[in-house]
């Protein structure tokens, strides 16, 4: 390819533009399929060139690609587009979350609104074999509420398997992101006994209504589920930043 069609492929900048929009036009790439995972990129000297941007501002777009897990730069090989295992780039959401609380916040905004509407579909779907899987992990729950660690485990699963017996596939896939990301706030909350046990009464009460295949009662018990929680965090938050408790 000449540098010429590369130039069209990466774009070009102005001199001044902002790291930021380099790495905004790879991960357009990639989403784009235009660059796919192992595939590498040219030498900084050259895809500076061809983008039209200094090496400096280069350089600090691949920099930040590479924290965020994207690339990844090997020695005699030059630089790749990372395998994208969704594992890989998650590993840095616990420094992004305990820095600010904020994000946590927002992340229980997308949870009420995704986990609430799954809890509907699930109540009107729901089979008795999915409804036993979700007892059972909830006895489990129940019997490790002393556990913080086991009984988070049990958690996650019992949320899963709610997404899992609403029958959207598109759902669940956006639900096994947010459960990922979810992952440092129930570690969070969990340590604390009142929102285990909070939880254990919730999610009894949502599986009361999934059994009933009520999807009002069902989304009404997880948005007081999930809202308690919150404010909870909102608490445990405060308390961290004053010192307190």
């Amino acid at each position: 390819m000449s540098n010429e069609d590369r130039k069209v492929e990466y774009g070009i900048f102005k001199r001044e533009v902002l790291s930021e929009k380099i790495v905004q036009r790879l991960l357009s790439m990639i989403r784009e399929k235009r660059l796919r995972p192992g595939d590498k990129l040219p030498p900084e000297r050259e895809l500076a060139a061809i983008m039209n941007v200094s090496r400096p501002s280069l350089r600090e777009a691949l920099r930040a690609l590479s924290l965020m897990g994207i690339i990844e730069h090997r020695q005699g090989s030059g630089t790749r587009v990372a395998s994208l295992e969704p594992s890989r780039l998650i590993e840095h959401i616990d420094l992004i979350f305990s820095l600010e609380d904020s994000t946590l916040l927002d992340l229980f905004q997308a949870r009420k609104i995704l986990e609430v509407g799954l809890a509907g579909l699930s109540a009107e779907k729901i089979t008795d074999e999915e409804l036993r899987q979700i007892d059972e992990v909830l006895r489990e729950g129940e019997e490790n509420v002393d556990d913080p660690v086991a009984f988070s485990n049990c958690d996650i699963k019992f949320h899963g398997l709610i997404a899992k017996s609403s029958g959207n596939q598109i759902l669940m896939t956006f639900m096994a992101s947010v459960a990922q990301l979810n992952l440092y706030s129930r570690r969070r909350t969990g340590e604390h006994a009142d929102v285990r046990e909070h939880t254990r009464t919730a999610h009894r009460n949502i599986l009361d209504a999934l059994k009933r295949h009520s999807p009002e009662d069902a989304r009404d018990a997880m948005m007081r589920h999930l809202s308690f929680v919150e404010e909870r965090l909102k608490i445990i938050a405060q308390k961290e930043t004053t010192g307190m408790g």
